[in-house]
């Protein structure tokens, strides 16, 4: 199993599990629309022995304004 290691925009420090650890880009979804995320860099832990292999994606662009507080509350 490969695990994504996401930084930046909204879902920055998930993991998420790889079917692929070829792809160069996640397509998630994140309330009314989605979220980009791109590979950067070789994967990490190809190893028989040392974890699973990781790969890290950055944030790109939201499909839809990303807004903290659907409530619109200043609480």
């Amino acid at each position: 199993m490969a695990i994504a290691r996401l930084h930046g925009g909204p879902l920055d420090g998930q993991l998420l599990p790889l079917e692929s650890p070829e792809l160069d880009s996640l397509i998630v979804p994140y309330g009314e629309g989605q979220i980009v995320y791109e590979r950067k860099g070789a994967l990490e832990n190809t190893g028989a022995s040392d974890g699973p292999t990781e790969a890290e994606f950055w944030f790109v662009e939201a499909t839809e304004d990303i807004n903290p507080d659907p409530d619109g509350r200043d609480d």
